[in-house]
C-alpha cells in the first residue's frame, strides 16, 4: 500500500512538474519570442498592416477590403441597396459576404464566395447589372467606357469577398470618373494609380494589382492639396 501510494505521488508529481514547465514554456516563453522577432524583423505585419492617414491615424489594414459608399437614406430598411460614393476608387464587388444569423445580437459579416456556377442565371444577371453600372459610372462628358473595356475584376468577387486589391485595368477604367468627382487632373490621378501599383511577387508570382485603400487614403491627401 505504502509503495502504491508513493508511486501515485511521484508521477503526480512529475506530471506537476512537467505541466508547470511546459506551461512556462510554450505559453509565457515561446510567445515571447515570436513575437519579440515579429516586432524586430516585420513589426508593420504583426500588428496588423495597418495603413495610415497624413495625421497618423490608422484607416484599416491592407489586408482587407473595404467598401466606399454613400450614406443610406434610410438605415432601418434592410433592403435599401448600398450606392457607392463615386468620388472614390471602388473595389471589387463582395457578393459572397452574408451576415451573421445565428447570433443577431451582433452584426457581424461573414466572408466567403457565391458559389454559384458560371452559368448559374442569377450569377449571370449580377455579371451584367454590374458591368452595365461600371459603365454608367465611369463614362464622363470626356471619357466614355464600352463594355468591352470593362475587367472581370470589376464585376466579379473573390473568394472571400475581402479582396483589398483590383486589377490595374480596373483603377485606370475609373482615373477620369475620379479625377471629375475630385476637380483633379486625369494626369494627376493617373500617377497616383502608378504609383500604389504593384507588380507580380518575386517578379513572377501573381498578377499586378493596386490596393484600394492605400490608392484612396493618398487620393484624400491629394485631393486635400487641391
Amino acid at each position: 500500500m505504502n509503495n502504491s501510494v508513493s508511486n501515485t505521488a511521484r508521477l503526480l508529481g512529475a506530471g506537476l512538474r512537467a505541466l508547470i514547465v511546459l506551461t512556462v514554456l510554450c505559453g509565457v516563453l515561446y510567445p515571447l519570442a515570436v513575437t519579440g522577432v515579429a516586432q524586430a524583423v516585420f513589426p508593420a505585419r504583426a500588428n496588423g498592416s495597418e495603413i495610415k492617414d497624413e495625421d497618423g491615424r490608422t484607416v484599416g489594414s491592407s489586408l482587407i477590403g473595404q467598401t466606399y459608399n454613400l450614406p443610406e437614406r434610410n438605415p432601418d430598411d434592410p433592403d435599401e441597396a448600398a450606392k457607392p460614393d463615386l468620388k472614390w476608387f471602388q473595389p471589387r464587388p463582395s457578393n459572397g459576404l452574408g451576415s451573421n444569423s445565428v447570433n443577431t445580437q451582433y452584426a457581424l459579416i461573414l466572408s466567403g464566395a457565391t458559389n454559384k456556377a458560371a452559368d448559374n442565371p442569377d450569377l449571370v444577371k449580377l455579371v451584367q447589372d454590374a458591368k452595365a453600372a461600371v459603365v454608367a459610372d465611369n463614362t464622363t462628358k470626356s471619357y466614355k467606357v464600352a463594355p468591352r473595356d470593362v475587367p472581370a475584376d470589376a464585376v466579379t468577387s473573390s473568394g472571400s469577398g475581402l479582396d483589398p486589391h483590383i486589377s490595374p485595368a480596373y483603377a485606370e477604367l475609373q482615373v477620369h470618373r475620379v479625377a471629375e468627382r475630385n476637380d483633379l487632373g486625369v494626369g494627376q490621378v493617373e500617377k497616383l494609380v502608378a504609383d500604389h501599383t504593384e507588380g507580380r511577387m518575386l517578379g513572377f508570382v501573381g498578377e499586378p494589382r493596386v490596393n484600394v485603400l492605400e490608392l484612396n487614403t493618398a487620393l484624400k491627401a491629394l485631393a486635400a492639396k487641391g
